[in-house]
Order: C-alpha cells, then structure tokens, then sequence
C-alpha cells in the first residue's frame, strides 16, 4: 500500500517506520530541513519544540514496541528513566523497562527518530510543503506539493498543532484557550556540578502567589526552566526579554539555586510560549460521516493539552499505536480504521482534554482571586494537592498522575478532597517574591525602547 505522511514530528516519524515495517511504501512529508547539528535546530513553525519535555511510558511504549533501537540511542544520549506516578516501581538506572518514561529534550528524541526514520528502506522523506488533500470519486488519493502530487492509497495528516492540511472536511473542533502563558530556557550543569534542589520527578515544582516556576530535566546535564503567568495578567509579559528573565531567576530561590553561574550556564535564548488552547476534533464531519476515505487524522490534529502537564506527546503516539492495530484488523477497509479510531479517541483521549478545560478554567479563576469553593467537586489540580495534606489519596491520585487510570478515576477521592479545603487549607505557596513584585522587577529590567525615551 501506498502511504503519505504528512508530518515528520514525532507522531509521523513513528507513524511512517512503523506502516514500512508492516509493507507499506511510505512518503513522508515535512518541510523542515532538519538539525544543523547534533545541538542546533531550528524547527520552525513548531513554538513547543524548545521547551520543556518530558516523555512519559505511554509514548515511550509505544516507541519501544515500534522503533526500539531508538532506546539505546537516547540512553547512549544521557536521557533519563522516570516514572510519573509515585506509586509505582522507580526505574533502573541505565534502564527503560515498560512502563517508564524518560527524561529528555524534544530535539534530541526527534533527532534519534529521524535518523531511523532515514535509514528505513521502506520510507522515503520529501523536503516539501503539502498544498491540499488530492481526492477522486469520494477517495483521497494523495498530497498536492507545489506543482506536483504525491499519488498514494493512504493519507496520513499528523501535520502539528499548527497544521491546516484538510481543513474543512472535519466538523468544528472544541476548543478552549488555556489558562496560563509561559517562557522557558535550558541550561546545562557545569562538569561536576550536581544538579539543584528537587521535589518533582520533572525536577522541581513550586506554586507561588501569582504564578508558577518548573524546573525540568533532560538529558547530559540539560535542564529547563519555566515560570507560567495567567494569560490575563500581561504584567510578566517582558520576562521574555533575557534581562528581565535574568533578574527573575535571581530572585526566585527555587531558580536561583539551579540557574546559579557557578553551576549552569544558558544554551538557549529566552523562549516565549503562548496562544495555546485546548482542542479535540474527531475524524468525522457534521453528519458523523467519514469525510474523505482514506484520509486519517493523528496527533495534535485531533486533540492538543495543555503543555504543561506533558501529555501532548503521549496522547499522539497512543494515537498512532492504536491506529496501528486497527490497520493489522482492517487492512485496506479504511472506513472501518477510522470509525474504530474515531469511537476509540473518543473513549480514550477526550476525558483528558475535557480534564483540561476544567481546570485551566478554575485555574484562571483562582488566578483572578477567586478562592476554592469546596461545595463543588474538585478540579484534578485541586485533588493533586491535596495529597500534601493526606498522602494516602495518592493511591488514587497516583495512577492518573501517570494517564494509567482516567480523569474519572479522582471521583473515587473527592469527598475527602472537598473536606480538606472545607477546613480552610489551601495549597502552600512557595518563598519567593509575589506576583507584583515580580512584576515590579520585570519593569525595571526591560530595556525601553529608543523611540519611547525620545
């Protein structure tokens, strides 16, 4: 069979190998040119690239059962085990066993992917910008790249969040602005520096009045920093500039100890991440029909997340694996393929985007100086938390910290929970300067333009 792949992320990368490994001759489809070097990419048009990763077992699964010789090619790499949720059995060092996820940069797991993805006889990459969909009698039959076209039997759209390939043949996606922006940079640890305080398997974790700082990571000493800012408060927008950001990670003890000269030093710019929203889409149009046969949505084109909470890649390459089973099961019935696919993602992956759109909305909220209303059941932030104050809801809380139970699953808790912010408790805030302080600092730090000093 033949199939294009529209997209060489993550979700087409594992996609194309694993279509060629089962016979199918594979085009795929991107037009970035790729990494310069093994430390510099660009990526253009992919905002997240950059910023903080983390891969949890479900994605990592999947490319063990798919493209496993890029395993130990990420270890060889420096990239890390971990394990989400805290209930389960810590990972072996040196080891990446089912069920463990892995601590490492977007461009360092791409570039291992690619470079498989390269190397597969059964795949072939084209440097191209896909214009449209190609269709004849109700079927797609390939991809229009500039003047020409790319004939195939299959079509594969896993073209990013940013992506406009078939737009139009899908009913309406839902969508929901997130609740925070953000800005992040990595760093690395200086050789034979021991990497800063840590209370997260990401790294490190602190709430603030205002705003939040995460410190995540990667792989050969790499590590990321983050402060998250509600999208309504504009008053942290300069932490973009490198003088502001600079100053913040000064003042903020949590980012001091870890940014400290003495023990990292920056590679990357300052790297601003905003405009993100919540979305799912299914394959089917308004009527609930499949579109176009033989056109196959995956990935971000079918339901994006919050990037905070690391779940975009999983969710993508639970796609492609169970996208890849119902290939095995159908064969060329691609009707049936995606209706399967439509009914599963909907059962599976649409509780964690409408998980989001509830607690990026209460986050907002709280954000505004709404305070917790126990009355009314929990947002799973809120369920999180608490677990500070009774450790044992982390039987429960633990399994949906690492996406082995649904959303649904906190239910089980929420009496408890609601008991715990009856009696007053809130969720402790972490030293550092509050969020008009920061602002204050911010203000100071961004250089004024010359025509606004003239």
């Amino acid at each position: 069979m033949d199939t294009v792949v529209v997209g060489a992320g993550p979700t087409g990368l594992v996609a194309a190998v694993a279509l060629a490994r089962r016979g199918h001759r594979v085009t795929l489809v991107d037009d970035d040119p790729g990494p310069v070097t093994d430390e510099r990419w660009v990526r253009r048009g992919v905002m997240q690239f950059h910023h903080p990763h983390a891969f949890r077992a479900q994605a990592l699964d999947v490319v063990r059962a798919e493209v496993p010789e890029v395993i130990g090619a990420l270890l060889a790499r420096g990239a890390e085990p971990m394990t989400v949720d805290p209930t389960a059995a810590p990972p072996n060092d040196g080891e990446l066993a089912p069920g463990t996820g892995l601590r490492c940069r977007r461009m360092v797991v791409e570039r291992e992917l690619r470079r498989v993805a390269d190397r597969e006889p059964g795949v072939t990459r084209v440097p191209a910008r896909v214009r449209g969909l190609l269709a004849e009698r109700g079927r797609a039959t390939g991809v229009r790249i500039g003047d020409g076209r790319l004939d195939a039997d299959l079509v594969l759209v896993a073209a990013g969040r940013s992506g406009r390939v078939g737009e139009g043949l899908r009913a309406p996606e839902e969508s929901s602005a997130c609740a925070s922006a953000y800005v992040s940079r990595q760093y690395r640890l200086r050789p034979g520096a021991e990497p800063g305080p840590q209370n997260s398997v990401l790294g490190a974790v602190a709430l603030h009045d205002g705003y939040t700082v995460v410190v995540f990571r990667h792989d050969a000493g790499v590590f990321s920093t983050l402060i998250a800012r509600s999208v309504a408060d504009r008053r942290l927008v300069g932490l973009r500039h490198e003088a502001a950001f600079d100053a913040a990670a000064r003042a903020i003890p949590l980012l001091a100890a870890w940014t400290d000269p003495a023990r990292a030093h920056p590679i990357t710019p300052v790297l601003p991440g905003g405009r993100l929203h919540n979305t799912y889409r299914g394959q089917l149009d308004d009527a609930g029909r499949v579109p176009l046969p033989g056109t196959v949505f995956l990935g971000d084109a079918v339901c994006t997340t919050n990037p905070i909470a690391g779940r975009g890649v999983a969710t993508s390459l639970m796609q492609v694996e169970r996208f890849l089973a119902l290939v095995d099961e159908h064969g060329a019935d691609h009707v049936a393929t995606v209706l399967a696919l439509d009914a599963w993602c909907d059962e599976h992956l649409r509780p964690w985007f409408l998980d989001h759109l509830a607690t990026d909305a209460a986050q907002a909220a709280r954000w505004a100086g709404e305070d917790v209303d126990p009355t009314r059941p929990p947002t799973s932030d809120l369920v999180v938390s608490a677990t500070e104050v009774d450790p044992t809801l982390m039987r429960v809380v633990g399994p949906y910290l690492g996406m082995t139970a649904p959303p649904g699953s906190l239910a089980a808790v929420h009496p408890r929970v609601r008991e715990i912010y009856a009696s007053g408790w809130r969720p402790s805030v972490a030293e550092g300067p509050t969020v008009g302080e920061l602002a204050e600092l911010v203000s100071s730090s961004v250089p004024v333009p010359a025509t606004a000093r003239a």
